[in-house]
């Protein structure tokens, strides 16, 4: 095989045969049709719902373990064996008993091992997956000089959530060491089964009544400008990388005793009110849904929506509105385990009786799957204002289907905050989603010296209500 000098060079892929101990039909489980939906009305951009990962390999391992202790885990967990089907009755998840992965086998060349699985992962992840016949992963072994190194893998969302790959990679931990993880016990079907039941209906019905109460009064619009000409292209993602960021959140949190979760939600809320000229934010939370102790540790997805609404007082400080950003997520958190169908088919008469449906395209949120940065310097609170000089600011990927208007989120990175802010520059031109992020930071770097009133985010943060296009 010719490939550029230093260029990673594929090798014949591996083939890894599995034979698990259920098969079966189900309908979807809650989470599963909220990302059902989301895959449909995305079009040829869901490969925006693809989930990459990777997974090193710890110790000097040859192939033929590596391989194996993937064969455990696809074998252990249905969600990896299992395809998606629309039928006349609505959609269902059908889970196999055997059969096989084909593995690519990638030399890393003269590229570190894990930036090219990284690399990897992410080229894997730029492919739809053709739900109804494909397994819902992609995987790539990663080689540097015939030795594995990584597994490079893309997921399906409907088969996981990000909670989901962080247990998988505790798992695979104790596999490459020769253990035995503990008994995976309960898995998507029976998850299914379980919100068929009455007390699961009950849940669902008091969350509609909690969103419908909400959506009664909400704006209809995430902004009251009309569009403007979009740039090209319309759907970008701006992100930064700030150690300032974290080491302000995780110092206020502290101070403030609430988590550092709340912490950027009231400070990204806040700024998205003042970018929109309003002093209430309405917003989406993307939330695990994990509470119950039977899916804490089930490898599927389970994670829905919540509503969230942060409305203080004018006479305010931003402590405040974080403080009460904490409250209203619980809320949040409290009303997002609900049958999407029936949520859906609330909203759309709550679109009859208003004119329309209420514009809910405001997302936050927090991939991390632990509340602080292990990586982060722990600075004096006067020292950092001083990381800022180190932010960086970049545009990065763009999906046509992705109409989002403002999309927050909290990426994963353990030795810097990141934050991103995927826009619709009809609404949010780039450089003004790049203000946004940049006064996010500003917002919490302030905040360590003084309880910044509200009517100063403009000012503190560098950003006001956009009008739109002139």
């Amino acid at each position: 095989m010719t490939t550029p000098e230093g260029s990673p060079a594929r090798a014949a892929g591996a083939t890894v045969e599995f034979h698990g101990a259920r098969e079966g039909e189900a309908t979807l489980t809650w989470g599963q049709r909220l990302i059902w939906r989301a895959v449909h009305l995305m079009g040829d951009s869901q490969s925006f719902l693809n989930c990459p990962w990777v997974l090193p390999v710890y110790g000097r391992r040859d192939l033929a373990t590596v391989l194996d202790a993937l064969r455990v885990l696809l074998e252990r967990h249905e969600t990896l064996r299992t395809t998606f089907h629309g039928t006349p009755e609505g959609p269902v998840q059908r889970v196999r008993r055997d059969g096989r992965l084909i593995v690519d086998l990638v030399e890393a060349g003269q590229e570190r091992a894990l930036r090219a699985a990284e690399r990897i992962a992410g080229e894997l992840s730029t492919t739809a997956f053709v739900h109804d016949s494909d397994l819902p992963l992609r995987c790539a072994v990663v080689l540097k000089a015939g030795r594995p190194m990584a597994l490079a893998l893309t997921f399906s969302h409907l088969a996981v959530d990000f909670q989901a790959l962080s247990l998988l990679a505790e798992e695979w931990k104790i596999l490459l060491r020769g253990g035995d993880p503990p008994p995976a016990d309960w898995h998507p079907m029976d998850q299914a089964a379980l919100e068929r039941e009455e007390s699961f209906q009950a849940r669902s019905a008091r969350s509609i009544r909690y969103w419908r109460a909400v959506l009664e009064e909400a704006p209809l619009d995430v902004f009251d400008h009309s569009p403007g000409e979009p740039e090209d292209p319309r759907f970008i993602e701006v992100g930064m990388e700030s150690v300032a960021l974290a080491a302000a959140a995780e110092t206020l949190a502290g101070r403030w005793t609430i988590s550092t979760t709340s912490v950027l939600l009231g400070a990204c809320a806040t700024v998205l009110a003042t970018v929109s000229g309003r002093q209430r934010a309405v917003m989406q939370l993307v939330h695990s849904n994990r509470r119950d102790p039977r899916t804490r540790t089930m490898i599927g997805n389970v994670g829905q929506d919540g509503l969230f609404v942060l409305d203080p007082s004018p006479s305010d400080g931003f402590a405040d509105a974080c403080r009460e950003a904490h409250r209203a997520a619980f809320t949040a958190y409290r009303n997002a385990h609900y049958d999407p169908f029936a949520m859906q088919a609330m909203r759309e008469e709550i679109g009859r009786l208003r004119g329309r449906e209420p514009d809910l395209d405001a997302f936050f949120n927090d991939r991390r799957t632990i509340g602080t940065w292990p990586g982060v310097p722990r600075p004096a609170s006067g020292e950092i204002a001083d990381l800022t000089a180190n932010t960086r600011t970049y545009v990065t990927n763009a999906w046509p289907g992705v109409r989002f208007k403002a999309f927050f989120t909290v990426g994963a990175a353990t030795d810097t905050g990141q934050l991103s802010l995927i826009a619709d520059t009809a609404y949010l031109p780039r450089e003004t989603a790049r203000a946004m992020l940049l006064g996010v930071e500003s917002l919490l770097v302030r905040a360590l010296d003084e309880d910044v009133p509200l009517a100063a985010v403009p000012r503190v943060c560098g950003v006001g209500p956009y009008a739109g296009t002139p």
